[in-house]
């Protein structure tokens, strides 16, 4: 098994904000690191200013930069999310992203609200490590 995911009794339930609380890693376990994606194009360039597009796209890069190492989402322990001028509605939409690449076994997750990222457009950037058993 490369890595286990558990929500302990006594901790509220984080699934539905997109994130589970603690995740165990096998000692003979490779890790995998990801450095932060954001929705990108080609060339390096910001391809929208929605929020919810970049996410999606920051996302799907994560799942490219797996697939080189024959890793996919499931292979992900934690995740941090840096979020410009960070809201509930913001929240809402990363939430639903995780869940979609996730389920309902998402990783653990840090979501730092920022003043900005490294483009003036960047509204969103995700880094990943994940486990190669």
């Amino acid at each position: 098994m490369a890595h286990t995911i558990v929500n302990p009794d006594g901790l509220h339930d984080p699934t539905h904000f997109g994130y589970s609380h603690t995740a165990v890693v096998p000692a003979d376990a490779e890790l995998v690191l990801v450095a932060g994606q954001y929705g990108s194009g080609p060339d390096g360039g910001v391809v929208s200013t929605d929020f919810a597009q970049q996410v999606k796209q920051a996302f799907h890069h994560i799942g490219v930069a797996l697939a080189a190492h024959g890793l996919d989402h499931g292979h992900v322990v934690q995740i941090r999310t840096y979020v410009v001028d960070h809201d509930l509605d913001k929240l809402g939409t990363i939430a639903e992203a995780v869940q979609e690449c996730w389920g309902t076994t998402p990783p653990t997750q840090t979501l730092v609200g920022v003043a900005s990222l490294a483009l003036p457009d960047m509204l969103f950037e995700v880094e990943a490590i994940a486990v190669r058993p």
